[in-house]
């Protein structure tokens, strides 16, 4: 039932900051009671910057009964409107503010054994490590499979059922919309959750599609490789630490020496002179 049809209009208009004030006085109210809560915080304009959360928004976008409805829910997940999403294995469980507060639940489908085994298999010895899964740095062959529209692990709108609270009679409202982006948020944060979302395991593929052996040939490569996943990941340049260190270390020594050398030279210039002296009072 429609706000519409039950009460002859739609519901009046809530301005952002009364939402975000309503927000805040919920949030504050389950704190108290010892809830978690877990809000999509959104920076700057766009929603998703990763591989794994680029992938999910796009992915959703191509669907044309998810294409023309999900722009609703952009404005409210870039205010801050989703006040909680939580994930768990295919299920996701989120709070939204709107005129009200409302509760958005979304149910995923289990990847299909059959699709997970055979992407797995075509992700064979194309992955090396943990880091290169989650940071999304591997081949654009194992993007392509992982991101297959039919094959891939991202879901499809009959693989994805919607619920929300409100009084809007379609299946995917604007606090739906919002949540849906929300998770593409959250990838960002955890890419890990949409192996989870799809009742797989990351660590599975890494262990039976990775590369688990090296040749001394490849190992300088791979070095240099995980040394850039570790900058990238830890924001750092570690050639540049590298340096750092070694000028630090190197620097006490060259003052020690030093020091050392005019302990040495100060005595014997001592020595020289005295009997000279001697010399021209006698």
């Amino acid at each position: 039932m429609s706000w519409k049809s039950s009460w002859g209009g739609y519901p009046p208009y809530v301005p952002v900051a009364k939402r975000k004030k309503q927000a805040a006085k919920k949030v504050a109210k389950l704190k108290k009671k010892g809830q978690d809560i877990h809000p999509i915080v959104i920076e700057g304009r766009l929603i998703a910057t990763t591989f794994w959360g680029k992938a999910w928004c796009k992915h959703l976008e191509t669907y044309s009964d998810y294409e023309n409805r999900l722009p609703r829910g952009r404005t409210y997940v870039r205010n801050g409107s989703v006040i909680d999403l939580k994930l768990k294995a295919g299920k996701i469980k989120a709070l939204v503010s709107g005129s009200s507060i409302y509760t958005v639940d979304i149910v995923i489908d289990p990847l299909a054994s059959s699709k997970w085994e055979t992407l797995v298999k075509e992700c064979a010895g194309k992955i090396e490590s943990l880091i290169e899964l989650l940071q999304g740095k591997f081949s654009k062959g194992v993007m392509e499979i992982i991101t297959h529209r039919e094959k891939g692990l991202l879901p499809d709108p009959k693989e994805i059922k919607l619920s929300c609270s409100c009084y809007d009679w379609a299946d995917m409202c604007k606090h739906v919309a919002a949540v849906l982006y929300g998770i593409g948020a959250r990838l960002d944060e955890h890419p890990e959750d949409l192996f989870l979302l799809r009742n797989v395991s990351h660590e599975e593929l890494l262990t039976q599609a990775g590369s688990s052996t090296f040749s001394d040939k490849n190992s300088d490569q791979r070095t240099k490789t995980v040394t850039g996943d570790l900058s990238a990941l830890f924001g750092i340049d570690i050639e540049e630490v590298s340096q750092i260190l070694n000028v630090k270390t190197k620097e006490p020594v060259q003052r020690k020496d030093k020091r050392i050398k005019e302990k040495v030279k100060t005595p014997s210039r001592t020595k020289k002179t005295r009997p000279s002296r001697k010399k021209k009072d006698s």
